[in-house]
């Protein structure tokens, strides 16, 4: 068994690590060749690993030169992998860890990857391929999605034949492309570690706090992205901030016909983002646009000028009045005719209000209005305080976003 070390000279440096760990020492990336898809019935002879010391990556391969040296392979990188914690790699928990696993279990060697922390960068994409606007989230895939043009000379199934060659006679050119093949993938994992800002900006879009705003009240809260609060305008309190992943940076309404020639409105959102894209995505879903490129996005988002309903909940204490067609609390309904009011139920139990309204999934703006009691479509009035406000907009982005990629 041979031990192949080299100094990496890729750089790390174009995803933040820390946000994996505080202490890059912690992180092993790890890459395995085998002479099957079966661990039952095939071996593992060649394990490659990049970890972080005396202030520099490092490259270190575990090579099986002969027959019959696996258990060695497998004892000799568990003993140097124990003191990690962290292990980054590409689809490797569908392959590469289970692989492994067997292997221990079946020489009884204690499998201290089992301790360790995995992150798949395979299985951060693989959600949201969609969005991302790719097939499928193979490695290849992804590298042509970051613009990385990698050309490996043999994959992983051709390289068995040559393994199987060079044990019979050692030739040194076969040694080297094998090697080679294994360094590059694992060299290559560098590359495709700004795949993960999508994963990021994704998750932080979706897991974002539920946030409740009050699009009547008299105040609203300032945004803060990052570290950085925004010059609050003046209908926002300096006393009360929301943390958001994105702010909107510029809000304005936008005026278009569609196929039929009817006349339309939309909001256009400009869209400050967390980190820069290498990439550029984009989506749709009821109506609302997004695409995101470079560190800013652009929103499209319909605009309804209409009259819709507001429903009280407490219905019982209303009346509702056929005439005007609205409910109105008992406490003024009472002085109205007997003859033109009715008891009302919960499905006329309303106030109509025109206005200009856009559509939310989820009530986080209210007071929610709705254009008849069953219909789950839900809006929220955009008035012309609500427009001012960085904040309630910022919000408004990340919903919309969130409800686009939970749609692709």
């Amino acid at each position: 068994m041979k031990i192949i070390d080299e100094i990496i000279t890729e750089s790390a440096e174009s995803y933040p690590l820390e946000r994996i760990s505080d202490s890059p020492e912690d992180i092993l990336f790890i890459d395995i060749e085998t002479t099957g898809l079966s661990p039952k019935n095939s071996l593992i002879y060649l394990i490659g690993c990049a970890y972080y010391r005396n202030e520099t990556w490092n490259l270190r391969q575990f090579f099986s030169d002969s027959r019959g040296e696996e258990e060695d392979l497998l004892l000799s990188f568990m003993d140097f992998a124990k003191d990690f914690h962290i292990l980054l790699h590409f689809n490797g928990n569908r392959f590469d860890l289970p692989f492994i696993e067997f292997k221990c279990d079946r020489f009884h060697i204690k499998n201290h990857l089992e301790e360790c922390e995995s992150i798949d960068i395979y299985k951060r994409l693989a959600p949201y391929k969609n969005i991302l606007g790719v097939p499928d989230c193979k490695q290849k895939t992804i590298e042509l999605f970051l613009g990385i043009d990698r050309t490996d000379v043999y994959s992983g199934g051709e390289l068995i034949k040559v393994y199987k060659d060079y044990l019979l006679n050692k030739d040194e050119k076969l040694y080297n492309l094998l090697l080679l093949h294994n360094a590059d993938d694992v060299r290559g994992m560098f590359m495709l570690l700004p795949a993960l800002f999508y994963h990021d900006l994704f998750r932080a879009l979706l897991d974002r706090k539920v946030v409740l705003f009050r699009t009547d009240a008299p105040e609203y809260p300032q945004v803060r992205s990052g570290f950085c609060i925004d010059e609050g305008s003046d209908n926002e309190s300096p006393d009360a901030v929301i943390d958001l992943p994105v702010r909107a940076m510029k809000v304005q309404a936008n005026y278009y016909k569609d196929f039929d020639g009817k006349q339309k409105e939309e909001i256009l959102m400009k869209i400050s983002l967390p980190d820069t894209l290498p990439s550029s995505i984009g989506g749709s879903a009821d109506g609302c646009f997004f695409k995101a490129e470079g560190a800013t996005a652009t929103l499209r988002i319909p605009l309804y000028e209409t009259e819709l309903k507001y429903f009280y909940n407490n219905y019982r204490d209303y009346y509702y009045l056929p005439a005007e067609d609205q409910a109105l609390h008992k406490s003024v309904a009472q002085f109205a005719p007997k003859s033109h009011r009715v008891q009302a139920t919960a499905s006329t139990c309303y106030t109509r209000k025109p206005g200009q309204y856009l559509a939310e999934w989820d009530a986080i703006f209210s007071p929610v209005f709705k254009k008849d009691y069953a219909d789950k479509s839900l809006f929220f009035e955009l008035t012309d305080e609500l427009k001012k406000s960085r904040a309630a907009m910022s919000l408004y982005a990340v919903h919309v976003m969130a409800h686009i990629i939970e749609r692709a």
